[in-house]
């Protein structure tokens, strides 16, 4: 298979500042930034560089958006794992897959980003109907992010850390969870949001106790509905 086919193109720039972070999560993720910009400053005196992040928790909280951040302020390519077509029915052929994008990145310094990453490094014990193919898997993946090179950066991205095998969540170096938004975290993302309309365009009902997803999703429709009822309401009056 074609090493193009093993993964998803994505060309969105994401500045850090646009990721909605708390500040215990954020300054872990610029200390990340700056060890690899004064990298070979830190290897002169022996000091290895986080560079296997894992990003664990609720959907739709910034997962996504962090890594495509991270990889912006770091200035290097992206490459986000196609899951479905690295993930094969032929023994042997996943971990074959996995193989060539891990070299890939290597050999490019890149971000790897490994989305659902509990789908191919569930624990070695779990009840799969071939547990000897998982645990195959799950020791190559071992492997290969053993051997997965300074210059590069892998972040795996799961909802599920649980189901993950714990020899893998031992071999990422930072690991940040991403939790629902407190409710004045929300409220800031929704005035950002807002901010770009009209002011009369701005009056909503604000939901909690949800990511930024579904926010972002509700405030679109809010807005979409007060504008649509505006326009109905000048195209009755004309």
């Amino acid at each position: 298979m074609n090493i193009f086919d093993l993964l998803i193109s994505d060309t969105e720039k994401v500045v850090l500042d646009e990721v909605f972070l708390d500040h215990a999560h954020r300054q872990k993720i610029l200390q990340l930034l700056k060890e690899h910009r004064y990298a070979d400053e830190l290897s002169k005196y022996g000091l290895p560089l986080n560079n296997k992040v894992l990003l664990h928790g609720s959907s739709g909280c910034g997962k996504t958006m962090s890594a495509k951040a991270i990889a912006n302020a770091l200035g290097k390519p992206l490459l986000i794992l196609n899951l479905s077509n690295v993930i094969s029915a032929r023994i042997g052929e996943t971990s074959q897959h996995l193989k060539q994008v891990f070299d890939k990145a290597a050999k490019d310094g890149a971000v790897l980003f490994l989305d659902e990453f509990d789908q191919i490094g569930k624990a070695r014990a779990s009840e799969e109907k071939d547990v000897g193919e998982m645990r195959r898997l799950v020791n190559t993946l071992i492997q290969l992010i053993d051997y997965y090179p300074n210059k590069a950066l892998l972040i795996a991205a799961t909802n599920h850390p649980e189901i993950i095998d714990p020899a893998l969540l031992r071999r990422f170096q930072l690991n940040i969870n991403f939790s629902l938004p407190a409710a004045e975290v929300l409220d800031a993302y929704y005035d950002q949001l807002l901010s770009r309309f009209p002011t009369s365009l701005r009056e909503m009902s604000r939901l909690y106790d949800i990511s930024f997803a579904q926010a972002k999703d509700h405030t679109f429709t809010s807005v979409k509905a007060t504008l649509i009822k505006a326009l109905e309401t000048t195209s009755i009056i004309l």
